[in-house]
Parts: structure tokens; C-alpha cells; sequence
């Protein structure tokens, strides 16, 4: 008897097709769940040879460590000595408080991925990192035009100082420079991270950088992309306008001045303010402001080292090694702390 003749059962036709279209049906569903939205990211660090890393790790540390020795110096110099409780040092201890924050966010994080082979980082701990450091980033912008304003006021406005620059004033000032840096970040971070990231999770960084997290994005990221290029000339340009404006003022009121030894005493309390302004907003120009289609890995990983590492050590050797105050708070902290008996 033979079995090809024979056709299958109107029922169970009826089933057949039932299976075939509920699997039909239940494929979208099953290549959504396969799809799998990203949880953690993977820092890729440096991709250089073990030797070479362990050198370059061996130098950041140094860095790093006469960094945060330096800043310290600076904070306990400026809170132990009464000499320097005036505005102008009150956004000095600020602004030292501040970078050594900064690269608390970032270096530690640096230094360990280059004795390893990347580090994985969750989507909660990217957006955090990402935070703290636009925060702070956008706090020293500010805190530098502040520093412009508070050298206006000292030399345009002498008289009025003390109430223009009054305590609470300054704590105002100090305040408002850090809410502003947490709201750019709130915004950058919102945007970014409520994107879509379905793989891959590779950032080819040392840190959640809005730039390479930005390119891992599923959806489209133009938004996200504008609104950064955009908040960066806000924030960079008009910081920088409000210090150049300041620093106009400040030279047309030096060229006023009829003595050369009272120009001289005006003009060198602004160069250690005015050197770091230079190297902070070059960075930070190179870094945020080029166009899209220049962006290199390898570029952006080396600004990124200047303006996390070099800029924080470069502030306090220029404060302390430009101004006499400094070097005197320096030199009477000092001896509180190693020779207390002399005192």
C-alpha cells in the first residue's frame, strides 16, 4: 500500500497552517528579543605595546602625583594663611578645589587601563562619569571669567571692591558657576543617553567622552550632536568674551595709570590668570569645537591627557611660581607643617 497518494486530513491542515503563522508571527518578536539594547561599554585605553604603556604609566603617575601635591599645596597654603582670605584667592582655592576634583573623574580610571587590556564600564556608570566631568569641565570655564571679573573690579573699581566683591557676592558667583556646569551636563547626558545603543559597545577612549559614546548610537545622534557643538560655543565663547572683555577694560584702565611701577604691579596680577586661560580654552577649543570630520581616536585620546592632566598641573605651578602672596603662603605653610617648634 502506498502512502504518497494519500492526503493529509482537513484538520490537520488546519493545524499545520495555525503553527506556521503563529511562528510567522512570533519571529519579529523573537529577533527583538536577540536584539538586545547595550548595558555596559568597553574602554578600549590605549592601544599601545605592554612596554611602552608601562613607561607611559610610569610617567602620568609622576604627573599625576606632583598634580594633586601641587593642588593641595595651593588649598592648604590659601585656608591656613590669613593673608590670602580675600576674593581674589577665595576663586583661587576654588577653581585648585575644582581641577583636583576633575581629575579624580578621570586619571585614576586612565592610569588603570593602561596596565590592562581595556576595562568594561555599565551604561549608569558611563552617564555618571560623563556628568561629573562636563560638570566640572564647565564649572572651571566659568570659574575662569569669574576670576577675569573679580581683576576688573580690583583695578577699574578699587574703591567699590569690597562691596561688589563682598563675601556672599563671591559665594554667589562660586555657586552659579556650578549650577550652570550641572545643568549643561544634565542636558548633554539626557540627550545622549536617551539614544538607542544595540551594539557595538566598544569605546575606542580612556573615559565616556560625549564624541566616541556618541558615535556607538542606533538611532540618530544629528540632535545630541548639535546641541554639544552647540552648548560648547555657548559656554567656551561666551566664557571667553566675558574674560576678554574684562582683560579690554582692565589694560585701557592700566594705560591710565601714570606710574610704570603701578602698571607693572596692575598688569603682573593678571598674567598668571591670563596664562591659564590661554591653555585651558586652547584645549578645550581643540577638543570640543573642531568639526566632525577631523576627529581622530588617537587625537582626541592625546588632547584629552593635555586638558585632564597637563592643564591642572600647569594652573598651580603658575599661580604659585607668578605670584609673591602665593610663594609666601607657601613658604609660612610650610614651616607650620615641618618646623612647628620655630614658630
Amino acid at each position: 500500500m502506498s502512502w504518497q497518494g494519500i492526503q493529509p486530513l482537513p484538520w490537520r491542515q488546519s493545524l499545520r497552517s495555525l503553527f506556521l503563522s503563529s511562528q510567522h508571527q512570533l519571529q519579529p518578536s523573537l529577533r527583538r528579543g536577540n536584539d538586545t539594547s547595550v548595558t555596559e561599554f568597553f574602554l578600549v585605553g590605549f592601544s599601545l605595546p605592554l612596554q611602552l604603556r608601562y613607561v607611559l604609566f610610569t610617567v602620568l603617575l609622576l604627573i599625576y602625583i606632583i598634580t594633586l601635591m601641587a593642588n593641595m599645596l595651593i588649598l592648604m597654603a590659601i585656608g591656613l594663611d590669613s593673608a590670602l582670605h580675600t576674593p581674589m584667592y577665595f576663586f583661587l582655592f576654588t577653581f585648585s578645589l575644582s581641577e583636583t576634583c576633575y581629575t579624580f573623574v578621570v586619571i585614576p580610571n586612565m592610569l588603570a587601563m593602561l596596565l590592562s587590556k581595556g576595562k568594561l564600564i555599565s551604561l549608569p556608570g558611563c552617564a555618571l562619569q560623563m556628568f561629573f566631568f562636563g560638570t566640572l569641565a564647565s564649572t572651571n570655564c566659568f570659574l575662569l571669567a569669574v576670576m577675569g571679573y573679580d581683576r576688573y573690579v580690583a583695578i577699574c573699581h578699587p574703591l567699590h571692591y569690597p562691596v561688589l566683591m563682598s563675601p556672599c557676592a563671591c559665594a554667589g558667583l562660586v555657586v552659579a558657576c556650578f549650577l550652570s556646569g550641572v545643568l549643561f551636563s544634565i542636558v548633554i547626558v539626557y540627550l545622549i543617553f536617551h539614544l538607542s545603543y544595540c551594539g557595538p559597545n566598544t569605546i575606542n577612549h580612556f573615559f565616556c567622552d560625549t564624541s566616541p559614546v556618541l558615535q556607538l548610537a542606533c538611532t540618530d545622534s544629528s540632535l545630541p550632536e548639535g546641541v554639544v557643538f552647540l552648548a560648547g560655543i555657548l559656554f567656551l565663547v561666551m566664557a571667553l568674551l566675558l574674560i576678554l572683555i574684562s582683560y579690554i577694560l582692565i589694560l585701557t584702565a592700566i594705560f591710565k595709570i601714570s606710574s610704570a611701577k603701578g602698571r607693572h604691579k596692575a598688569f603682573s596680577t593678571c598674567v598668571a590668570h591670563l596664562t591659564v586661560v590661554v591653555v585651558h580654552y586652547s584645549c578645550a577649543a581643540i577638543e570640543y569645537l573642531r568639526p566632525k570630520s577631523i576627529h581622530s581616536p588617537e587625537q582626541d585620546k592625546l588632547i584629552a591627557i593635555s586638558y585632564t592632566l597637563f592643564t591642572p598641573l600647569l594652573n598651580p605651578m603658575v599661580y604659585s611660581l607668578r605670584n609673591k602672596d602665593v610663594r609666601w603662603a607657601l613658604q609660612r605653610t610650610m614651616a607650620k607643617i615641618f618646623f612647628p617648634q620655630r614658630l
